[in-house]
């Protein structure tokens, strides 16, 4: 997504020729592309798929809905499959229209993962919930901090159900770091992204993540936070930014490379 202006096999060479080894993907240029040409077209660059983006969207009340949504998730692990991958990332929903239960918003997501974790685990797929900052809890997320989504993930076996620690979203929470340690004692690591957080954020807020090193996050504390609960996965830097997209994908995509160096390792 950090540099969704390449299509599949310009971003495949791309990080191949600069040496980086694993990509996260998105479902949606995954399908138009074709889900296994897809993941022919990572295997023969000699790339792991790290994580594909995303399943979720557990929180409607109307039964219709929410079977669609146990539907759409289970056709997310099926394409997670097949492109290699053992993680399905998560972002869970936020408030149904009319409703302002927050707690009752995460139940639902609990039920949903207890309906969807062992079909993922047949299929060796992990769900990984993150938490957004609260700034998404009604439109969503309604997991919003890395606590709750522990308190939901650990219902369940850590090999099902887990959890992404994404820079962006927890950077201001002191209660985080504590988190950190405690999903790294379960296991439940699943995926570690970083993203930067600047302001002014944009209108609508969506596509605000700043380049590594452009804003306020210690990306380095929490990269050594991540490796000492014993992460020892993929590290993934997702940017939503209108001004990177609008720029050749190419460049980009080297240059957040070499901020991932200078700000991170």
């Amino acid at each position: 997504m950090t540099v969704k202006q390449l299509t599949l096999p310009e971003l495949t060479q791309a990080c191949a020729a600069l040496g980086v080894p694993g990509v996260g993907l998105w479902r949606e240029p995954v399908r138009e592309y074709g889900t296994e040409a897809a993941a022919k077209l990572v295997r023969d660059a000699g790339l792991a798929v790290t994580t594909l983006c995303r399943g979720g969207f557990f929180t409607a009340i109307d039964r219709a809905e929410r079977a669609q949504a146990l539907a759409d998730n289970r056709a997310a692990i099926d394409e997670a499959a097949t492109l290699g991958t053992d993680t399905l990332v998560l972002v869970s929903g936020g408030l149904p229209p009319g409703s302002r239960d927050l707690p009752a918003a995460r139940e639902r997501i609990a039920d949903a993962l207890g309906e969807l974790a062992p079909y993922a685990g047949e299929r060796g797929v992990r769900l990984a919930i993150e938490p957004l900052h609260p700034m998404y809890a009604a439109d969503r997320c309604a997991v919003s901090t890395l606590t709750q989504a522990l308190d939901i993930a650990e219902r369940f076996p850590a090999e099902q159900v887990g959890v992404v620690v994404d820079t962006y979203h927890i950077w201001w929470d002191d209660q985080a770091p504590a988190a950190v340690a405690r999903a790294g004692e379960g296991g439940r690591i699943h995926s570690f992204q970083l993203a930067d957080w600047t302001t002014p954020l944009p209108a609508g807020v969506l596509n605000g993540r700043g380049q590594l090193g452009d804003g306020a996050v210690d990306l380095r504390a929490w990269r050594e936070r991540v490796d000492a609960a014993g992460y020892t996965g993929p590290i993934e830097v997702e940017l939503f930014n209108d001004a990177l997209w609008a720029r050749d994908g190419a460049e980009v995509l080297s240059e957040t490379a070499a901020r991932y160096v200078q700000h991170a390792l």
